[in-house]
């Protein structure tokens, strides 16, 4: 840095106080200085050169003075997380210029400002070199290379290899600082499998094989279990929901049969354990000790069949799943026979999912290849990638049902109501690769489609853009877009707006 004489520095404090005495200059005023602060129009313009560079985990936004030999250019160099797309506030960046086994390279510690870097290097040598950055963050590390950035000899030799500026006609100013303050995320264009798709619904369904009915295990009356046994609850593997109590009654008693089942027992018992004896003295033949064991074994597992669940008079109905409690099918106190159905228990691990599709369609539900649908509300998932599939394809219609079924078990955590609707799309027949974009950086203007391009870290344009197949999340672009180029896909509206101000926001930073 050249030091300043006295008599600069006074002249300076003078022209501050009075810009100071006039009151703060409008925002429009003000320009972005690449070498690291706000510019004026009036000073005298420094050639510059910016770049931004996209890798997996970050996007680099740097402006610096161009590189020239002996002197030094200070570097404003914006890191985003795109997880997030937010600022990355901690860390060191170093800044390496190298030619093939030689160079210079600097370090900070600590960004000067949130998501802002500012090392600076002195190039001691015109040609052409590599330009590296190295981010180390307490989350993550990245190394973004920039390759061929030439270093001129002189400010003539680089003005008269860069003179000249690229006209700004339509593009629009979106600064790091305005990004980073709201909700926003850009994504790249990529070429993905596009298929034709069947837009239709479908109502939510519990698999079969996730219900269990759960059935008197004696005749008496029933009596819930709680106060709280309503349809919905959630219910715990073996918790007691009700019990059947035949305490009382001259026929089906319970208590009756369980003491006659323990003297039949207990007497078999004793003749099993003497005959034992016997047969291991070959005293009785093999065929008849069989016997007497085999009725043993009988009486004793009927005496633990009733006895099981059996408190004060009644047997308890447990459950033997966790899940929640679709439905009572008894009241509070009425008599049942055993065997009675009692309550339904679902455990909701699987859902089914009936979709309805147009008879016209029949000839294309041979090859479904997957099907998107909505697990919660504004929520699409794909059938593919959760690992579900499908059951069946319905083959007739009738005038009740005039419309083809489409049986789909669902691997997912779905928290619609069971007979709920939900919209759903087949993508059917043979894949097209295709560039594709998220649904929500779709612009849509009277049926017309368009997208915010990312352009450079701060630069955008709206590009309009014909649309293909959707499967909810994502579309299709048959025209409009390349694949690598960046979309705006979540804060589209604002950079819009910003777009419509006719003004070009000052930089919220010193850097």
């Amino acid at each position: 840095m050249q030091q300043l004489s006295l008599k600069s520095a006074e002249l300076i404090l003078a022209l501050a106080l009075i810009m100071w005495g006039c009151g703060t200059p409008d925002a429009s005023e003000h320009s972005h200085d690449a070498s690291g602060g706000h510019g004026h129009p009036h000073e005298e313009e420094v050639l510059t050169s910016d770049t931004t560079i996209w890798t997996d985990k970050t996007e680099l936004f740097v402006e610096y003075p161009v590189l020239i030999k002996g002197k030094t250019s200070r570097f404003a160099a914006h890191f985003t997380g795109l997880d997030g797309h937010q600022a990355v506030e901690e860390g060191s960046v170093t800044v390496s210029l190298i030619q093939g086994d030689k160079g210079i390279r600097h370090t900070v510690a600590a960004p000067s400002s949130p998501g802002i870097f500012s090392p600076s290097l002195q190039p001691k040598a015109a040609g052409t070199y590599q330009l590296i950055f190295e981010l180390k963050t307490p989350r993550y590390s990245d190394r973004i290379v920039l390759d061929r950035v030439p270093v001129f000899g002189s400010e003539e030799e680089a003005e008269a290899a860069l003179g000249g500026s690229e006209s700004d006609d339509g593009k629009i100013s979106f600064l790091k600082e305005q990004a980073w303050k709201i909700d926003f995320q850009t994504t790249p264009v990529v070429t993905s499998e596009v298929f034709e798709i069947i837009p239709t619904s479908g109502t939510w369904k519990v698999a079969p094989t996730d219900n269990y009915t759960l059935v008197a295990n004696t005749s008496g009356k029933v009596s819930f279990y709680g106060k709280n046994l309503t349809e919905g609850v959630e219910i715990k593997r073996g918790q007691t929901l009700m019990t059947v109590n035949s305490s009382g009654m001259t026929t089906n008693n319970l208590s009756s049969e369980i003491a006659q089942a323990r003297a039949t027992y207990e007497q078999l018992a004793a003749e099993y354990e003497r005959n034992k004896r016997l047969y291991e003295s070959r005293i009785v033949p093999k065929a008849e000790f069989e016997r007497i064991e085999r009725d043993y074994e009988i009486a004793k597992s009927n005496l633990e069949t009733l006895r099981a669940g059996y408190s004060g008079g009644g047997k308890s109905i447990a459950s033997p799943i966790k899940g929640y409690l679709k439905s009572i099918l008894v009241s509070n106190g009425q008599f049942v026979e055993q065997g009675t159905p009692l309550a339904l228990v679902t455990t909701h691990q699987t859902s089914m999912l009936e979709v309805q599709v147009s008879p016209s369609y029949a000839d294309r539900l041979n090859a479904i290849q997957d099907v998107w649908y909505q697990p919660r509300t504004d929520v699409w998932a794909s059938m593919k990638e959760k690992g579900g599939s499908i059951i069946s394809v319905g083959r007739e219609i009738d005038s009740e049902h005039p419309l083809l079924s489409v049986f789909v078990q669902v691997e997912d955590l779905v928290t619609m109501p069971e007979g709920s609707f939900t919209e759903a799309q087949l993508a059917v027949g043979q894949a097209i690769s295709q560039p594709v974009i998220p649904v929500s950086a779709l612009l849509e203007d009277y049926g017309s489609y368009a997208v915010i391009v990312q352009l450079s870290g701060e630069s955008f344009e709206r590009r309009p853009v014909t649309i293909g197949a959707s499967n909810g999340n994502q579309v299709a672009v048959t025209s409009g877009l390349m694949p690598g180029e960046m979309v705006v896909s979540t804060g589209a509206y604002q950079v819009k707006m910003a777009s419509m101000s006719g003004q070009v926001p000052a930089h919220g930073h010193s850097h």
